[in-house]
């Protein structure tokens, strides 16, 4: 975790990887906040949706990095970034695949786990992960303060199982871990 933070810290003074706000509180902010789902994961391969700085996908791929896990897929439309995220990944060899596209344009594939951070509200985020929903398919998305509004809002198109998780690095952040999850 060390090399993808000093990759972060050096990336970040080229293109802007995450809020400059952030960056002293980058352990917490990001890496625990991503780090802290970690217990949730099951086997299989997973899906970060909209992946950006690699939060929480590539920290999750660093985690489980233990040579013989499923890859955890990174999708990220911008091109620097990913750039960025494959260069952590050859230097940390965590198991990533970076996709340089829209969620959109990738054709769907089976997915055990889908995550998301800071992506969009929790109806859209269903909305665009539903091409690579199963039954069997878990949902953990990172959410703030706004979370139960959006589960609210949310759950008028979608029937799902839902499991809220205080968040370890956010006071008024939830995890939304979600199961079973099908259009209602």
């Amino acid at each position: 975790m060390t090399a993808y933070a000093e990759l972060l810290v050096k990336w970040q003074t080229r293109i802007n990887l995450i809020g400059p706000a952030t960056l002293p509180d980058l352990w917490r902010r990001h890496m625990l906040d991503s780090a802290q789902l970690l217990p949730r994961l099951r086997p299989g391969p997973v899906l970060d949706m909209g992946s950006g700085a690699g939060f929480p996908g590539m920290v999750l791929a660093i985690l489980r990095s233990d040579g013989g896990v499923d890859p955890v897929h990174l999708v990220e439309s911008d091109s620097r970034k990913c750039a960025f995220l494959r260069e952590v990944a050859r230097v940390t060899q965590a198991p990533a695949v970076v996709h340089n596209k829209r969620l959109e344009q990738l054709n769907p594939f089976f997915v055990k786990t889908i995550t998301a951070r800071a992506l969009a509200p929790l109806s859209k985020l269903l909305d665009m992960a539903e091409p690579f929903l199963s039954p069997d398919t878990e949902c953990l998305f990172l959410k703030g303060k706004g979370g139960e509004d959006e589960l609210t809002e949310g759950s008028k198109d979608w029937m799902m199982l839902v499991e809220r998780i205080a968040s370890l690095a956010d006071p008024s952040g939830i995890i939304l871990h979600l199961r079973e999850v099908h259009r209602g």
